[in-house]
């Protein structure tokens, strides 16, 4: 299992970026991301954190469609 190391939302979204998301809204501390391929339609929410927890950034890789690697690749 690869290890992923504590990001702030702000890395986070500048990765996602590189992904090809986009920030599509924001409601309180959370945004909200999406991107469109020809096979489906990719959402994440991002907690506006200065240290996002592991485990949520394992939950926002998956929804995003990435492996940890490629995830982490973009970092």
């Amino acid at each position: 299992m690869t290890r992923i190391p504590p990001l702030s939302a702000h890395k986070v979204i500048k990765i996602l970026e590189a992904a090809g998301f986009q920030v599509v809204s924001q409601k309180g501390s959370h945004i909200k991301m999406k991107k469109r391929t020809p096979d489906a339609t990719f959402v994440t929410i991002i907690p506006d954190y200065d240290e996002i927890p592991v485990g949520t950034l394992r939950s926002i890789i998956r929804q995003s469609g990435m492996t940890p690697e490629e995830f982490l690749n973009l970092l």
